[in-house]
């Protein structure tokens, strides 16, 4: 059944061309509720209609294809849609929704798929997904699950799924890898994995051997973390705390000296300092690391465009040199920056880390469609001759305008305005939200968007990302609702903390 948009959309004026609504008292509306209840509100229901579409077109598959209402199964077929949604709908109070995914989960076989099976995906979206929900269920959100058995069944197939994919692990140092055949046991051969995906696993599988007492997942994983805190040869460190991309999987060497925080990179040095916020007895040498990344990235990366010296992003560097590009994934970047900066109170991580939120807001003010793009560069000696008016106003010249829905820049902007409390943020996320929801949405979902800096966005890509559910409407939403356990707090009191995929899981010292 498709449920109508709220009054509250409508008084927002984020009516689409492809949706009637009745004619409202406007005053009347945004009377009843202060204007970030309102929003909050508006949110939850673009959430909703991007559920009810995954559910007529798609489930229990992957995810929903927007625009002809097919379907997907790019995470294996087990309903990457409804896993990665829970959290949010558990946060969002839509306690139908909530039964509805875990009565799904109840119901996977993860010992069985068709398809090669990525270890970090499976880990942030599936894995993530069911711890978070069953911290919450457990916790403040204890009175909505109608079968509190079902939520014990959380955790059971968090550990079914933990116990299928462990054997990634088992390699000559204890690398995993990445990408595997779950069914014969196999890999794709690959001789290195990836600092990211390799860096990417600790905070979820060392969250399940807390729950479950069972040491075995923390422990794999964090095997395998020891050589990223530990980097050899000393080439893998051209600065203190910022390592290469690649690791031997054979040896647990690094293989380059490749360093950025751009898609490949990025997360690993996000775990540093969230596994920190986790346990801060345990892991106080992760939180070291971190502070020795962020104080070089602060010497060493930080980049201003010759005709925005006002804006910063951050460079890559590679032997000797600086690639002068970034992308909408490095936007998480201001966010860790703010995260580690309230936690270890220092100011000066939470000045570059709000430098940093501004340059990326840059990039969504810039374009056709106030959204921002998915790649750009700023190098002077690379603009392309039909980018150079825009690089002169902008800053910055785009490399790849696509938007496939991508969460960052919004969640910098969350952590931004939590940290500091201030009113811009919430617009600005504000501003995000509205944008995407005028041009990505369709009849049944939000679709990606080829060119951030055409008219309507360009073509729509037939995808909607199961992180849409996950991560765009999660921070959207909890930027404008009320203070909660689950939200981020100032200084050392958070109770849980939010995973790369956006699932907050609790704390392991509360």
């Amino acid at each position: 059944m498709r449920v109508p948009a709220p009054l509250s959309l409508v008084a927002l004026g984020l009516v689409g061309s492809t949706v009637a609504h009745p004619l409202i008292d406007h005053e009347e509306v945004l009377g009843r509720k202060s204007d970030s209840q309102e929003k909050a509100e508006a949110v939850k229901e673009a959430f909703q209609h991007a559920w009810d579409g995954y559910m007529k077109y798609a489930y229990p598959h992957d995810e929903l294809h927007p625009v002809s209402n097919g379907y997907g199964d790019s995470r294996n077929g087990w309903g990457a849609s409804a896993v990665d949604a829970l959290s949010t709908a558990i946060i969002m109070g839509k306690t139908d929704v909530v039964n509805t995914i875990l009565d799904h989960v109840s119901k996977v076989d993860y010992s069985q798929t068709d398809s090669e099976v990525s270890l970090f995906e499976t880990t942030i979206r599936y894995l993530g997904g069911m711890l978070s929900g069953y911290d919450l269920l457990k916790g403040p959100a204890a009175r909505m699950a109608h079968n509190p058995g079902l939520v014990d069944t959380l955790l059971v197939q968090a550990k079914n799924l933990g116990d299928v994919l462990k054997f990634a692990f088992d390699t000559g140092s204890g690398v995993p890898y990445n990408n595997i055949n779950i069914t014969s046991k196999g890999n794709d051969g690959s001789s290195a994995n990836g600092l990211a995906v390799t860096g990417t696993l600790v905070l979820e599988w060392t969250r399940l051997s807390d729950l479950t007492g069972d040491d075995e997942y923390a422990s794999l994983s964090q095997k395998a973390e020891s050589y990223l805190l530990n980097p050899k040869p000393s080439s893998a460190e051209p600065f203190p705390g910022l390592v290469g991309s690649n690791i031997d999987i054979a040896t647990g060497k690094f293989t380059d000296g490749h360093v950025s925080w751009d898609g490949g990179d990025d997360s690993f040095y996000e775990y540093l300092i969230k596994m920190f916020v986790y346990d801060p007895t345990r892991f106080a040498l992760y939180k070291d690391r971190w502070v020795l990344a962020a104080e070089s990235t602060i010497e060493h990366l930080q980049a201003h465009p010759e005709p925005r010296p006002d804006l910063t992003w951050l460079a890559s560097y590679d032997s000797g040199s600086y690639s002068l590009n970034s992308q909408h994934l490095t936007c998480f970047d201001g966010g860790s920056f703010l995260l580690g900066g309230t936690v270890l109170n220092r100011q000066d991580f939470i000045d570059f880390g709000l430098e940093l939120v501004h340059g990326c807001e840059a990039t969504y003010n810039s374009t056709l469609t106030k959204i921002g793009p998915d790649s750009w560069g700023w190098d002077p000696k690379q603009v392309p001759s039909d980018q150079k008016e825009f690089y002169e106003k902008a800053g910055f010249y785009i490399t790849s305008g696509a938007y496939i829905l991508r969460p960052e820049v919004i969640e910098s902007f969350y952590y931004a305005y939590r940290v500091t409390g201030k009113e811009i943020y919430r617009d600005w996320a504000w501003n995000a939200f509205v944008a995407i929801n005028a041009t990505a949405r369709t009849d049944s979902g939000f679709a990606a968007l080829s060119d951030v800096n055409a008219p309507n966005g360009g073509s729509k890509y037939d995808n909607q990302e199961s992180f849409l559910f996950a991560e765009v409407m999660k921070y959207s939403y909890i930027i404008h609702a009320e203070d909660a356990e689950w939200q981020v707090q100032t200084g050392g009191k958070n109770n849980f903390v939010f995973n790369t995929e956006a699932h907050p899981v609790r704390v392991q010292h509360t």
